[in-house]
This record gives structure tokens, sequence and C-alpha cells, in this order.
């Protein structure tokens, strides 16, 4: 059975974006391959966080993942922290990377734009990333488009390895959804929604209530011109609400737009969809949550389990490199 591993950030509360272009994914991915989950809450700290929000953020980030349909029992869901591999191997592809790669990143290029003082962990954190993934000798990684720069740096640091040191790590292949894999803020479409950007309209949390999420997306950035064609050069708000209404619905593109004429009567329907099909993941936070054990009681399940698999790839990577044995 093929391995896929994915992670989250625990940056704040996860919204449809999230839900879309990658838990559901993984809830199906679950059931056809040996699935690995992490709530990847090392990479968070690249910013200064809050201890006290940085626990309660991943608790209600992993809570968020059980309830959306993820199956302790059959996949592992953990913490990124509590596996120390993480961090032990992302040492050594550090020493494997170069500057110039890490410099080429696009997500540091414009995440540390017009800042004087940015983290190292910032420059590095897409080689944490890379040990993630290769921990778990992946073979599939669910992700979104903007992430597709960092998973070759991935697929590259393996085969260097491989080819220093000896056969190590299994090269990982991308998956990226093919409908709605990069949700665009309902306020700014031209960039992705996100936890961390604050966007009070342009963002649907999964903890949002029907009437909040009817208004986001009737307040939701379209144009003048009044024509339904999905143009995401073109018409970019439009065309992002037509992606998001094929992933709620489960209809193709082509399908959704060509039953209508008007944006008015497709806000609505696409706001309702949105509230039925978040109901009852609502609902299963709710009970996850009632008991405030549960979440940590899993997620030490989940690390002892990935802890396992980790611990090995991490010795033979050490060995491999050269380092004694302890």
């Amino acid at each position: 059975m093929e391995r896929v591993f994915s992670g989250v950030q625990s940056s704040g509360s996860p919204h449809v974006g999230n839900y879309f272009g990658a838990f559901r994914q993984w809830v199906a991915d679950q059931q056809s391959a040996d699935s690995v989950f992490c709530v990847v809450d090392l990479h968070a700290l690249t910013v200064e966080q809050d201890p006290a929000q940085l626990r309660s953020r991943t608790l209600e980030t992993a809570a968020w993942l059980f309830a959306s349909g993820l199956d302790p029992e059959v996949c592992t869901v953990f913490a990124q922290s509590h596996v120390p591999e993480h961090t032990g191997l992302s040492w050594l592809l550090e020493c494997t990377a170069t500057v110039g790669e890490l410099r080429r990143m696009t997500q540091f290029k414009e995440k540390s734009k017009g800042s004087e003082s940015v983290s190292a962990g910032l420059f590095t954190y897409p080689v944490l990333m890379a040990a993630d993934i290769l921990l778990y000798d992946t073979d599939k990684v669910p992700v979104g488009d903007d992430q597709r720069q960092h998973l070759e740096l991935t697929r590259d640091l393996a085969v260097r390895f491989n080819g220093r040191y000896g056969d190590t790590f299994v090269v990982p292949e991308a998956v990226v959804p093919k409908v709605a894999a990069r949700v665009m803020d309902l306020q700014h479409p031209e960039r992705k929604m996100s936890k961390s950007v604050t966007s009070p309209l342009g963002t649907i949390d999964l903890i949002d209530e029907p009437e909040t999420i009817r208004q986001k997306i009737r307040k939701a950035v379209t144009d003048t011109d009044g024509e339904v064609r999905y143009d995401p050069e073109h018409k970019p708000g439009l065309s992002n609400l037509i992606e998001l209404f094929a992933a709620a619905s489960g209809r193709s593109i082509e399908d959704v737009t060509a039953s209508y004429d008007r944006y008015g009567p497709l806000k609505a329907d696409l706001a309702e969809t949105l509230v039925e099909v978040l109901a009852p993941v609502q609902e299963r936070y709710a009970k996850i949550t009632a008991d405030p054990e549960a979440v940590p009681r899993l997620l030490e399940m989940g690390a002892r389990k990935a802890g396992a698999v980790a611990s090995g790839t991490l010795r033979r990577a050490r060995q491999a490199i050269g380092l004694l044995a302890p």
C-alpha cells in the first residue's frame, strides 16, 4: 500500500480552503493508502507566537481534522513537535541543501519582502518540511499548487542524499487536487485564503455560523459585467466562487457555470451548499471538543505510531551519513 503524508499549520482557525483543498482529500486517502497526517506546529514558530494561543490552535486544528473524518484507527494523526525525529532529520538535510536553493523559495521571498528582520526558521523551514515528508518513506504528498516548489526541493534533497550516501529515502511525488486546490480570499481573489492573514470577510472559517457564511458569500468580490463565466485571469473573484461551488457540490466547473446567468442566485446557492456540507463537520467538532482530553489522547496515540516509523528512518539516515550509533 502506498504511503501518503501531508500536514497543516496550527497558525489559525481552519477555513474552507483547508477543508476542500486538503482535509476532505485526506479523508478519502485514508481509505486507499497508508496515510500519515501532521499538525505542523514547529512550522508555526517561523513567526513570533503567543505560547497559550499556539497550544490552543494546535488542539483546535487537530480537532478539525478528526471532525472532517480522519479516523485515528485507520490513519496516523499527530503533532509534529511530539516526534523529535523531525528536527533530527532536518539538520542532516540542512547540511545537504544549499543557500541558493532556499533563496529561490517563492514563499520565503514573498513573506520576507520589505522586512528588515526575519527569522532564520522562515529561511530554512522548507528543509524541515522535507524532513517531515522523507521520515515516513512517503510515496505521495497531497499539496496545494503553491507548495509544488517545496515538494520539488524535497525530491532534490532525497535524490542528492541518496546519490552521496546510498539509497536512504523514498523520492515522493506530488498530488494536486483537480478542483479547489487553491481557494482564494473572497475579498482579495489575487491571494490565497489564509489562516494567518486577517481578512474577516474574505475567509470562511469552518466554525462560522450559517448566517455568517451567507453574509460572506453575499459580499464576496466579483466584477461588474454580470456574465457568469469561468475566467480566472479576467474574472478571478467569480471564478473563485465557481471553483468553490464545484468543490463543495461535487459538480464540474462547466456544470456550475452553465446553471447560472446571474451572480445573485449563484452566490445564494453556493452559500446554502456550504452550510449543508459543513453542518456535520461542525457537529462532530462540537462533540469531540466537549471532552478536553479527547484530542490530546488521540494525538499521543498518533505520535507513538509516527515515532515508530520516523525513528527507523532517522537511524538509517544517520548511519548512511556516517554518524556513530548512540
